[in-house]
């Protein structure tokens, strides 16, 4: 029961996404509907049983684990999960833990996070303009994010931007946000809007910038040096010769990334998505909850895994949303 995690396409699967809460303090135009209907908090996996099932992946050779959510940072408690995956850590089973954040509590935790063995975060940031990101997100606060990505800094936290490019939205945006990176020492990588949740396929087409257009802009202005370096997720990297800065481009749609997937999701009520962009899933939280004995839990993640598809079917060709996820992104975890 201790081999590793394999699936049918012969890529081991080491990366575990753990969303540990839908909720977000945030309503983000391209991730959740303005006005939510949350999962009731007692659907919720606890800490504990949240707990007991990345262990158990790490037990079977996950060495990367991201806490996300929502916004993990609002889940009450939330410390006391990381405090319990340091010691995976501690005895070298687990490589790194990390999370994806939109900022807003960090100023709270980032010290915390930083004694649980947390080194670096990603910050989801589309925008330096206050009336841009108050309407991109709704309820956010610039400054407030600002300030939390300048205590992350202050605690020693790597941070790397993610910004979604979206078009007519901040195009315009591409060189300010590489600009301010590279004073604050930030990596940069740019997102294409993924057709997630129920907003309209008229509202992705509109949103849609892909980014081989942004590369193309990059291209013009610097000299590219494309980089074999991976970070364990699905960011193609480059090198701007004449700042020395790293970008990333995660592109879904221009150009899948599927051949080299080592990632599944989990949700914050145990559903395990094997792929971000089919909705086939396992339920992990019957087995969890049916025994204190981890067999059965184990034997189903195997099942799940050896369902793990080649590809996702996202397509925006032909002026059309295919593949389109009826779930939000929150649900799943971002």
């Amino acid at each position: 029961m201790n081999a590793p995690l394999i699936d049918p396409f012969a890529r081991p699967i080491s990366y575990l996404r753990i969303s540990v809460t839908d909720r977000c303090d945030f309503r983000c135009v391209y991730c959740m509907a303005e006005h939510m209907t949350f999962l009731p908090k007692a659907e919720l996996l606890t800490l504990e049983e949240l707990d007991r099932l990345c262990s158990t992946f790490v037990g079977l050779g996950v060495q990367k684990l991201r806490v996300t959510g929502g916004e993990p940072l609002v889940r009450r408690g939330i410390l006391t999960f990381f405090r319990a995956m340091s010691r995976h850590l501690e005895t070298g089973a687990l490589q790194e833990l990390t999370l994806t954040t939109n900022g807003s509590q960090l100023r709270r935790f980032a010290r915390d996070l930083v004694d649980c063995g947390v080194r670096r975060v990603n910050v989801s940031l589309d925008t330096l303009d206050d009336a841009k990101f108050a309407a991109v997100t709704r309820w956010g606060r610039l400054p407030q994010v600002l300030d939390g990505i300048a205590a992350a800094k202050e605690a020693g936290l790597r941070v790397k931007i993610n910004a979604v490019a979206l078009k007519g939205f901040n195009e315009d945006e591409q060189f300010t946000l590489t600009d301010w990176c590279a004073r604050e020492g930030h990596d940069l990588t740019w997102i294409e809007v993924m057709p997630m949740g129920d907003l309209g396929a008229e509202d992705r087409l509109d949103q849609y910038w892909p980014l081989r257009d942004l590369r193309d802009r990059y291209a013009a202005r610097y000299t590219l040096a494309d980089l074999a370096e991976r970070t364990g997720g699905p960011a193609r990297y480059v090198r701007l010769e004449e700042t020395g800065q790293k970008i990333g481009f995660i592109t879904p749609l221009t150009h899948n990334f599927c051949e080299s997937c080592n990632r599944v999701r989990l949700t914050c009520t145990g559903e395990l998505y094997m792929c971000l962009g089919q909705e086939d899933m396992a339920d992990l939280r019957a087995p969890l909850r049916a025994s204190p004995d981890d067999a059965a839990l184990q034997a189903a993640i195997r099942a799940a895994i050896a369902r793990k598809p080649k590809g996702h079917d996202f397509d925006y060709s032909r002026q059309a949303v295919a593949g389109q996820m009826s779930r939000h992104m929150s649900h799943t975890g971002g």
